[in-house]
């Protein structure tokens, strides 16, 4: 009895031993899943937040350039300015001589436009560019638009780096234009060698505002063919927007129709003309232009300027 009673116990001992190492194993794998879980989890976090990195840094410009040239301030075989229409300008990034003037900042998103005094010139003017030009039809500057005919261009722009002069102030820099142009017709009857007419807009990045420049007319009573001479035309006053843009982000809109033009900035400022000047305007024909006309022949000057968004319509 007492014999059995032993092996009682000790088996008793014995079943709680097996109870415990099998809740302590039991445990312990657990914890092992739980710990490879979690190994594999931060793994798993960890190639996200680089994935995430890698995105964050790799940022490409919302622009479509299947309607536009762009002009550089290098010249050619011809000692002409370079210039770079589509479809080639859709592969710009990895065009060896676009790649100093014309880049994707990949960390801001953007597309860079840098320009410096060099010997490319375009005709009647002293200074270089690195600027876009619109093109209604893809490789052609025969097709443009009149203000009848409407037209609406924005941009989201920011100026990245640009020289001081001799007095400490920064260097001016057009990052917008409308430009007139003459057809064929109109070329002839004025017996010019070119298209060429005045720009109705020039949108300054001047010295840390947006200053806007337009052309008036002299003579109010001028017609054909008097009106389509480009000294038939003068620059009006200027106007500055209040806001201070410097370095920052800012947002323009330039909106066309009938007699009428209105700049926006940042949505909240406008400027509108609306005249005979305007209306009078409507002889010609225009098209858009876009990235930055250096306006300095400054000696080591140079300006960078970033485009995120463009966008055109008419």
């Amino acid at each position: 009895m007492k014999f059995n009673l032993k092996l009682k116990s000790h088996l008793g001992l014995v079943i709680s031993l097996f109870v415990m190492f099998c809740l302590a194993t039991t445990t312990l794998n657990a914890q092992n899943i739980k710990n490879e879980e979690i190994a594999s989890n931060s793994e798993k976090d960890s190639k996200d937040k680089k994935k995430r990195r890698r995105s964050k840094k790799s940022k490409l410009p919302d622009i479509d350039l299947s309607h536009w040239k762009v002009t550089l301030p290098i010249t050619n075989d011809k000692g002409k300015p370079h210039e770079i229409e589509p479809p080639e300008i859709l592969d710009f990034a990895s065009n060896e001589i676009a790649k100093p003037y014309m880049y994707i900042d990949s960390t801001k998103g953007a597309i860079v436009f840098h320009a410096m005094p060099t010997d490319s010139k375009t005709k009647n003017t002293k200074y270089t560019r690195s600027e876009l030009r619109e093109q209604m039809v893809p490789g052609e500057n025969n097709v443009n638009w009149t203000f009848d005919d409407g037209a609406y261009m924005r941009g989201l722009i920011e100026m990245d780096e640009v020289t001081k002069d001799d007095n400490g102030k920064y260097h001016r820099v057009i990052i917008m234009q409308i430009h007139g142009r003459l057809t064929n017709a109109q070329r002839d009857m004025i017996g010019e060698d070119d298209n060429n007419a005045p720009p109705i807009l020039k949108i300054y990045w001047d010295k840390g505002k947006i200053r806007v420049k337009t052309k008036e007319l002299k003579n109010l009573s001028a017609i054909e063919p008097e009106i389509l001479h480009e000294d038939a035309w003068d620059d009006d006053e200027g106007f500055n927007f209040e806001q201070e843009v410097g370095f920052r982000k800012f947002e323009l809109e330039v909106k066309v129709s009938q007699g009428k033009m209105v700049i926006i900035l940042n949505r909240n400022e406008y400027k509108v003309y609306e005249s005979i000047h305007m209306h009078k305007w409507g002889v010609f024909e225009n098209y858009f232009k876009a990235g930055n006309y250096f306006q300095t022949r400054d000696e080591g000057a140079y300006a960078k300027v970033r485009f995120y968004e463009l966008e055109v319509s008419h």
